[in-house]
């Protein structure tokens, strides 16, 4: 058994990392167990992130060689080949190299006097008198130790083991999808500026398929879906889709990964006694777009900020954990209640239903008047900036209506 640490983190991800890193700054003693033998491998999640949000966060610029690209244009298709093009004003994403991305934090942390432990498996946490106290870790060679903390970050993503054993609701397994993320190479008439999303339930039920370009001929592409297999999904978007075939047909898939993504939003409580809860495995996770990333790092700013005033007073009761929940909803319950109505929204959406929806849009020139977005983060907060201009108003008119009839009001 060893020393109490001040905080032991499990998951060497980036929501771990930074968290970690944040905490180390603090003055605190901090350890991150993660269970892969190298940080940012196996690969989950394309990792298309919002320029600004990086920046808020401290992080941009990146290296380069982090960077794959950045794109200033979205193209919107549904099931028929229309497309809605969004054409901004300066770039607002970027692809990162997911790998090097979380290489990235793990290195600051690290020189931030964090201590890392690799192949290192959280096997259980360590629960005395109602509090969390620590972890049992299983290192390999079936050698199991005993580590000691005032306070456990959980950061595990989305499988979520260890938030089950505290008896704390988990994520809602009906509100998953199932994705494949792959590199190719060999891509054909690349435009290399543009970020590409398909709709459409043959391609990719309950969700989409993305396209996201990098340099000399490579992509990233991928889809998830809420039924069958997302690796049959996408053999047949790569094949026969009416856009995405014209650049795919002739491609070399490699480096195809699996993962599950949460869309139901966050989980309804984040903490307990010594203990709290961020990232993947609290469903910090845009319910539009599956994005975890943005979100997962905001949380385990707001998370560390409270376990370090947490430790200084010494009290790690839930009591005081809770102001980590309370300032969460306070920052972003908003963004994600806007979130989950646009979901529920394009869940009970048809295909052409979709189509017609993407057409009217284009028809007021919806397109031209997003021009100047550069938050895609908090889209609450984004959508109230831009109801003062008349073609948003008009569509958000058309989309309620659309809403409504889709959940059962007769307008006749």
């Amino acid at each position: 058994m060893k020393d109490v640490q001040d905080i032991i983190v499990v998951g060497g991800g980036p929501v771990g990392s930074f968290a970690a890193l944040i905490l180390s700054k603090l003055g605190k003693k901090v350890t991150v167990f993660e269970e892969h033998p190298e940080i940012g491998s196996p690969v989950h999640c394309a990792g298309h992130l919002s320029i600004t949000s990086l920046r808020a966060l401290g992080l941009y610029p990146l290296p380069d060689k982090i960077i794959e690209n950045e794109f200033s244009q979205a193209n919107f298709y549904s099931y028929s080949g229309f497309s809605f093009p969004a054409i901004l004003s300066k770039p607002v994403t970027c692809a990162v190299n997911r790998e090097l991305f979380d290489k990235h934090i793990f290195i600051k942390a690290k020189d931030a006097g964090v201590s890392f432990h690799l192949n290192s498996r959280v096997q259980s946490l360590l629960i005395e008198n109602g509090f969390v106290r620590g972890v049992k870790v299983n290192q390999g060679e079936g050698k199991e130790e005993i580590f000691r903390a005032k306070i456990v970050l959980d950061a595990e993503g989305i499988s979520s083991r260890l938030l089950k054993q505290t008896g704390l609701v988990p994520l809602n397994p009906k509100r998953l999808v199932y994705a494949v993320q792959a590199d190719v190479e060999n891509v054909k008439n690349l435009q290399s500026n543009r970020v590409n999303v398909y709709f459409g339930k043959a391609y990719a039920p309950g969700f989409y398929a993305w396209f996201i370009p990098k340099l000399e001929g490579t992509a990233k592409i991928g889809l998830a879906t809420n039924n069958g297999n997302p690796n049959n999904f996408l053999q047949r978007l790569i094949t026969r889709h009416p856009i995405a075939s014209q650049y795919l047909t002739r491609a070399r898939v490699k480096n195809k990964e699996f993962h599950s993504i949460t869309l139901g939003g966050p989980i309804p409580k984040l903490c307990l006694n010594g203990f709290m809860a961020l990232g993947d495995v609290a469903s910090q996770v845009k319910p539009t777009t599956g994005g975890g990333v943005v979100f997962g790092l905001r949380s385990s700013i707001i998370a560390a900020q409270v376990a370090n005033l947490a430790i200084n007073n010494d009290d790690v009761s839930s009591n005081f954990l809770k102001l980590y929940q309370k300032q969460f909803k306070k920052s972003f319950s908003f963004d994600f209640t806007v979130m989950l109505i646009i979901r529920n929204f394009l869940d009970s959406l048809s295909d052409e239903k979709l189509d017609r929806i993407l057409r009217f849009c284009r028809k007021i020139g919806l397109n031209k008047t997003i021009e100047n977005i550069d938050e895609i983060d908090l889209q609450g907060r984004t959508l109230l900036k831009t109801l003062i201009k008349p073609t948003v108003s008009v569509a958000l008119v058309y989309l309620l209506i659309n809403y409504l009839v889709a959940n059962g009001l007769n307008l006749d």
